[in-house]
């Protein structure tokens, strides 16, 4: 009976790792011999992830949901985790990241990222990048500069690659009993 009540859960673990396994739904190159460097298809939807990375700055520049929704998934089920909170759907992202956080808290604002690191797997890839960022403050004139580091998560649909994810955070504290 035990057996009986841990079959479908064998069943999906063997289902994934077909699923993951087969050489196809990786377009990453896998040949040593390419020093991890994409090829073909996965050259391309690196080069594309790029392209929507250096659009998402400009977003965060203007403050403008024109253009992040040029990047993002027009979706409820995209999300934005960031120290002032977690927004759900693209709603709240258009409203409370770019519109309240940087077009009424800044009146000017500079999103530079910088060690950009994607890795694409098929319909799926994530990039990975440090980032600085500057601005002024609206109410007062006086300025901000932070560092940070962010994840963003990538769907590709036929129409091309959309963000469906992005994670940041400050850099680590490096003081004792920091950081926890």
């Amino acid at each position: 009976m035990r057996t009986l009540a841990l079959l479908p859960i064998i069943l999906m673990v063997a289902a994934c790792a077909v699923f993951f396994a087969h050489p196809s739904r990786n377009t990453r190159a896998a040949d040593p011999a390419q020093n991890g460097t994409p090829s073909g298809d996965a050259a391309m939807d690196t080069s594309a992830i790029q392209h929507n990375i250096a659009l998402y700055a400009k977003s965060i520049d203007a403050a403008d949901t024109n253009l992040a929704s040029q990047i993002w998934w027009d979706s409820p089920e995209v999300s934005f985790i960031h120290p002032l909170g977690h927004e759900h759907g693209f709603a709240q992202i258009k409203q409370n990241v770019y519109t309240r956080l940087m077009g009424e808290t800044f009146s000017e604002r500079k999103l530079t990222p910088h060690d950009i690191s994607i890795h694409v797997f098929g319909d799926a890839a994530w990039a990975e990048f440090y980032w600085d960022f500057n601005a002024k403050f609206r109410k007062d004139g006086q300025p901000l500069t932070t560092h940070g580091r962010e994840t963003q998560i990538y769907r590709k649909f036929p129409s091309g690659w959309r963000l469906v994810h992005v994670h940041y955070s400050a850099m680590p504290t490096t003081q004792p009993g920091q950081g926890f």
